[in-house]
Parts: structure tokens; sequence; C-alpha cells
């Protein structure tokens, strides 16, 4: 779809496999190489420390129960951008977590892809 995702791995932390695979396909056809996906948070802080670079990540926000947010700490300390999504928008995340790219469920491939470039800070080209 377009040369600025090629070759990115971009973590998946989603618990709904549904949703997971959906979201694999999408990152696949923008070119991306999805990482995961992480069904628990667990999981997904493993694979944030010991499963090598990742250029982005896609966090579920409430994922078996429990909420994403030690993972996006992890990311935030690594320095690796990424997008929440949850089916309350933004304006359901904690206030301090309030202004990073948020999608709403249901999404699109076209709403994915725009999340991403922004939190990566990438012009579409």
């Amino acid at each position: 779809m377009t040369q600025a995702f090629a070759g990115r791995r971009v973590l998946v932390v989603e618990d709904e496999s549904l949703v997971a695979m959906l979201l694999e396909t999408i990152l696949e056809d923008m070119g991306c190489v999805p990482v995961g996906p992480a069904a628990t948070v667990e999981e997904g802080l493993q694979m944030v420390t010991e499963g090598g670079a990742l250029d982005a990540a896609l966090l579920d926000v409430n994922v078996a129960g429990r909420q994403v947010f030690p993972i996006a700490e992890a990311l935030r300390e690594r320095k690796v951008p990424f997008v929440f999504s949850t089916g309350y928008g933004e304006g359901g995340l904690p206030d301090e977590w309030r202004g990073q790219p948020t999608l709403q469920k249901p999404f699109t491939e076209a709403a994915v892809r725009d999340a991403l470039m922004k939190a990566m800070g990438l012009a579409d080209v």
C-alpha cells in the first residue's frame, strides 16, 4: 500500500482472535511485519522486552480483562510509537493517555494506516 511501512515490525496486542487476524492481514497488506499477536498483558510485555526491535504497536486497551497500560509504558520507555484501539475511542482513555493516537472499533484499513502514520511520524509516500 505505501512504501513508508515496508518491513516495519508492528506488535499486535489483541485478545479477540478475529480482530487480531484482521489486524495482521491489514498490516501485511501495508507491507508491515506483524509481531504477535499477544493475547494477554504478560505476553505483550514479554514481546516488548524479549521479542527484538519493534517499529510500532497496536494495543487493544482491554486485553483479557486487564488494561494494556503496562505495555504502553514499556513501549514509551523504549521510544516505540503505539496506537490504542478501543470501542470507546480516545474518550475512554485515562487522562494521562489522552492525545495518544487511538483507533475506535470497528476500524477500517485506512484508519489503521492513518493512526500508525500519525504515531510513527510518517508522511504519506
